[in-house]
């Protein structure tokens, strides 16, 4: 990229979260292999952000690649309404054949905001099918994020979900105090008291609890007990509200486990995907529930499920998708993602030990480095790029989900690196 290429992006172009009144500065990339951004100057990157956790077999994978060639030589896209392809078959075969029964319909979408708000109007339109169209509240957990369309801010945390402007018109859900025991420490019921007493209370009105099952993500990187989701499971079944799992940022093994749900042994009513759903390579997401609940949803006046974005089930997508998975199904991930946790908790151990740290976790293949105080997001990401890492923080937060596929050597390079930043805060 030149020089008027970088300046037209930072006059012209809106990056997220950004203000057009002081815009952050980018750095130019060009091109990206394995776990390495390159820049336009030629200096390379090792990326612990995975792009925003999606890239999880690593940049320009020969499988991913060829899958894309391939389709793109029979069609690129075509409408789905009235008509189906072979891409988008395999790959709701193998999304069925990898979830937990009885999640066996799915409903493609582009993205994880748009998959989130289809299992919200899935869940209403179940309970309008079902007599009840009072039953149209959401419950949820503070310290939540779920996307950034309109139904999906309403269930996002309301202080720090980063939509307090839009409170003023977004839909009043509920929620609960966030569960405050952690993945390893020991399990106490008084952690679920605030959900109890918010189910006991709304479930009258209440279409479905929706949370991001053990990790939650962009609310806080906060990592909780196991217990906790499988007492929603039964509260949820207690008082016939249906359950959403979010795992738009936890599917496909970042914590260890295929989906995060199975840490507790239960199973959502329905279930969103996205992010890593094609390597990183576009955007796709799914929704998937049951036959019982779908055919439910179809009961209504309208005899459908009201929703149907143009670009669902894109060919190019579900092709590079159903690659995807099956990289996951014949490949090492689980054996990856624990060499990746291992080491992750000996490398960030000693971050314990600066003053400017408040608290370390690690789950899978995400390690969190919480600070005392906010960073300044401009002079620390110089700061990564500086030591050859590209490394996004938010708030008090510096996290890592690095890709799958990254060795002993990038990893180690990777923390070391911020380990030399953080240390100088």
């Amino acid at each position: 990229m030149t020089p008027s290429d970088l300046e037209f992006d930072r006059q012209h172009i809106w990056h997220p979260y950004t203000s057009l009144i002081s815009p952050l500065p980018c750095i130019g990339v060009v091109s990206a292999q394995g776990v390495k951004l390159t820049l336009d100057d030629g200096r390379q990157l090792i990326d612990g952000m995975s792009s925003w956790w999606s890239t999880i077999h690593g940049y320009n994978h020969p499988r991913l690649n060829q899958a894309a060639k391939d389709q793109i030589d029979q069609m690129s896209h075509v409408m789905f309404g009235g008509i189906t392809h072979p891409s988008a078959v395999a790959l709701c075969r193998k999304l069925v054949a990898m979830t937990a029964e009885p999640l066996d319909r799915v409903f493609l979408s582009d993205s994880g905001s748009v998959a989130v708000e289809v299992a919200l109007k899935m869940a209403i339109q179940y309970w309008v099918a079902k007599g009840q169209p009072q039953k149209t509240q959401m419950l949820t957990i503070e310290n939540g994020y779920h996307g950034d369309t309109f139904a999906a801010m309403s269930v996002c945390d309301p202080v720090n979900g980063m939509h307090e402007l839009f409170n003023g018109v977004l839909q009043q859900q509920l929620f609960a105090n966030a569960p405050q025991i952690a993945f390893d420490q020991p399990w106490n019921e008084s952690d679920i008291s605030s959900l109890e007493q918010l189910f006991e209370a709304n479930h009258q009105h209440a279409a479905a609890m929706i949370l991001e099952p053990i990790v939650q993500g962009a609310g806080g990187m906060r990592m909780y007990h196991p217990q906790y989701l499988k007492a929603v499971r039964e509260l949820c079944d207690q008082y016939d509200v249906l359950l959403i799992c979010d795992e738009i940022a936890t599917g496909f093994g970042r914590t260890g486990k295929l989906f995060a749900y199975e840490h507790s042994n239960i199973v959502p009513d329905i279930l969103c995907l996205g992010k890593a759903l094609t390597g990183g390579y576009m955007s796709l997401a799914a929704t998937m529930t049951s036959q019982a609940i779908g055919e439910m949803v179809c009961k209504t006046a309208a005899g459908v499920f009201m929703h149907g974005p143009t670009f669902m089930a894109n060919p190019l997508a579900c092709a590079v998708a159903s690659e995807s998975l099956a990289i996951l199904e014949q490949g090492d991930w689980q054996q990856q993602v624990s060499n990746i946790e291992a080491q992750l908790q000996r490398s960030l151990s000693v971050f314990e030990q600066l003053k400017s740290v408040s608290h370390v976790r690690v789950l899978g293949a995400i390690g969190v480095i919480e600070l005392h105080q906010a960073v300044d997001m401009e002079s620390i990401t110089a700061a990564f790029v500086k030591q050859g890492i590209w490394v996004r923080p938010f708030g008090k937060l510096v996290y890592i989900m690095p890709q799958y596929i990254i060795n002993e050597q990038e990893l180690t390079t990777l923390t070391d690196a911020i380990y030399t930043v953080v240390s100088a805060l």
